[in-house]
């Protein structure tokens, strides 16, 4: 886990590099090249996690001399990749997945090598044989890798958008589409475009090719290499057969995760996700050593989740680090934090993740193991129950939709909220786009000059699937697969690379390894939703490892936090403040009548909390932090 910059045909500038130093306080390697589009300069900032040593210094150079790469991330099967290379008669100077991942490059190819690769990478390759650069990201986006070109045709590459900003002829400035689709849904990364104009990112599974040249700016041109996975199911399993197949590919998944020359750790929230890859842990260990997780907790019962928390501890012998983020920081950090996001972000539970990585920093921990990516690939969350019902009654399960919502009202969902979610869901796709984007005409806050524009813009979920060729989402199995690789996965990716990098954290995603999510999109509408438990997949693969307690739970927070109480309390008048610094910054932006009259209802109690108040605040909080303008 690392920070990598790289440009043709712009003036030699390793300050931004040293921008992310916090990504790789661990050794920094710059080096130039001659091309036909002008200087190309790759440089590196290490974070050492595998190969503590000299050896595994970047810019790294192939034997040749031809091929230099710098890398971001980590290749979890890099010694079966060594043992492939070392048969087909390559030999190896060092013990780093670096040197496996250039050499194989080098050995198959940039692009027939990427299929190989098991892991999360973002990487820039240098070929000084054909003067020719290439770029790719990890399938599904877990390291990022942004991209820009200046005034002039040149190019600059970086892991954090910072580091690109600035450039000639590319101030920092709106790009007001995609602060629309923050504001108004809460939703970024769901396209290459940042909320910065200009700037530019990689998608997951992209890779790209820029052929310099010596009359005219250097050629970009990006493509897919890795293939998206249809919603069409292809996989027919009883539930113990699933479940079996799940725990075997989860329990691989976690032990290649597990590769590491530092000390490691995990966080642990409670819920499903992270309480299993705790559990799965502690069993690759055996008597190796006791897990190491940190928990963010709160004295607010209604999002506290310490009895979970406690019961994966007690279950697995872990041994437990316990922080109590508070509310007189969320706006004194919120500066802070915003730097490192490098983008507004949703809500306060990114405040209270950077402090479990901030904790997992003070506590000599490296490389922390998390849950992300479960929710999204096996349709967690419980927004979903309503297209899990329409689907159901489509399919004239009558008997099982009744015994679903019966199962739910007990739980405590009223059967109006159920019926109504599942009528929505049950209308054609073309009038459920059209009725989405009305949302847009509802909120008043933003019916300004600046964005009337987009008012009726596809939401951020149906452009994306439309940008990437998804089929529309009509049931669980396509909203799988969009939340996998369009609308929601890439922002938590984004959030939490710049927490953990923020402190010099290498996070790992277990339930990211392919063959996995593979396995879990390709079982479409089964396993997922079943009565009224989500995740059932997991749950079956988890039966005699996870405790109970944690194993049957059906609710859901979902890393949360007491916002509403702390917007309500003791941050009333820091929010209102910060409100009124965003509506100042930039008069007209935002329709200043409805937004206090909705940050008076949010504050008074008098109307529903929800997270457009935090988003106004935070907006401005990033205007002020990065200089930007409209």
């Amino acid at each position: 886990m690392c920070g990598l910059y790289a440009s043709i045909g712009l003036a030699p500038d390793p300050a931004r590099l040293d921008m992310v130093a916090h990504r790789g306080p661990d050794g920094r390697g710059w080096q130039e090249f001659a091309s036909p589009s002008g200087i190309l300069c790759l440089g590196h900032r290490r974070l050492a996690i595998i190969g503590l040593d000299e050896s595994g210094a970047q810019p790294m150079t192939e034997e040749s001399r031809r091929w230099h790469i710098v890398f971001n991330g980590e290749i979890y099967n890099y010694k079966e990749l060594r043992g492939d290379l070392e048969a087909l008669g390559e030999r190896f100077r060092t013990a780093t997945d670096t040197e496996v991942l250039l050499r194989a490059l080098a050995f198959w190819g940039p692009e027939a090598a990427l299929p190989r690769l098991r892991g999360m990478f973002a990487f820039v390759l240098w070929d000084d044989l054909e003067k020719r650069l290439f770029a790719a990201r990890d399938r599904f986006g877990i390291k990022p890798l942004y991209f820009a070109r200046a005034q002039g045709g040149g190019l600059a590459f970086g892991s954090e958008i910072k580091q690109v900003i600035g450039l000639p002829g590319l101030p920092a400035r709106m790009n007001l589409a995609r602060i629309h689709d923050f504001l108004l849904w809460g939703i970024a990364d769901h396209t290459a475009e940042t909320m910065f104009d200009g700037v530019r990112q990689l998608r997951g599974g992209e890779c790209l090719v820029v052929q310099t040249a010596s009359s005219g700016p250097a050629e970009l041109r990006v493509r897919r290499w890795y293939p998206l996975r249809s919603a069409d199911p292809m996989l027919v399993l009883d539930e113990a057969e699933a479940g079996d197949r799940f725990r075997d590919l989860l329990t691989e998944a976690v032990r290649l995760h597990l590769r590491s020359d530092v000390p490691f750790g995990s966080c642990l929230s409670g819920g499903l996700d992270s309480s299993s890859i705790v559990c799965l842990m502690a069993r690759e260990l055996g008597g190796a050593g006791k897990p190491r997780t940190v928990s963010a907790c709160f004295a607010e019962k209604t999002v506290d989740e310490r009895p979970f928390m406690e019961a994966v501890v007690a279950a697995s012998g872990s041994l437990p680090h316990w922080v109590f983020p508070r509310p007189e920081d969320v706006f004194d950090q919120a500066s802070e934090i915003t730097w490192f996001q490098d983008e507004p972000y949703g809500g306060t539970s990114i405040h209270a993740q950077w402090h479990v990585f901030q904790a997992a920093h003070d506590a000599g921990i490296k490389v922390m193991l998390d849950g992300q990516g479960a929710d999204e690939q096996l349709a967690g969350y419980h927004s979903g129950f309503g297209l899990y019902l329409a689907t159901l009654l489509r399919q004239g399960r009558v008997g099982q939709v009744a015994e679903t919502i019966a199962a739910r009202a007990r739980a405590g969902v009223p059967i109006g909220g159920q019926l109504a979610r599942m009528g929505a869901h049950l209308l054609p796709t073309r009038l459920a786009q059209l009725l989405r984007r009305r949302r847009a005409m509802g909120a008043d806050w933003l019916a300004t000059d600046a964005f009337r524009p987009f008012s009726l813009a596809p939401s951020p979920q149906d452009l994306a699937v439309a940008e990437l060729g998804l089929p529309p989402v009509t049931d669980v199995a396509s909203w799988c697969l969009a939340m996998t690789h369009a609308s929601n996965l890439p922002m938590l990716l984004h959030w939490e690379d710049r927490n953990s990098m923020a402190h010099s954290i290498e996070a790992r995603v277990p339930f990211l390894d392919h063959p996995l999510v593979e396995f879990s999109l390709a079982l479409g509408n089964t396993h997922k939703f079943v009565g009224a438990d989500t995740k059932r997949v997991l749950r079956r693969a988890m039966d005699e490892i996870l405790p109970p307690l944690v194993r049957d739970r059906r609710d859901k927070l979902g890393f949360a936090t007491p916002e509403t109480e702390w917007m309500r309390g003791s941050l009333r008048e820091v929010a209102r403040s910060a409100v009124e610094d965003t509506l100042a910054r930039w008069p007209g932006l935002i329709a200043p009548k409805p937004a206090r009259q909705l940050m008076r209802q949010v504050l008074d109690g008098s109307g529903v909390a929800g997270p457009a108040l935090w988003r106004i605040a935070n907006l401005g909080i990033w205007g002020k932090r990065f200089g930007v303008s409209v």
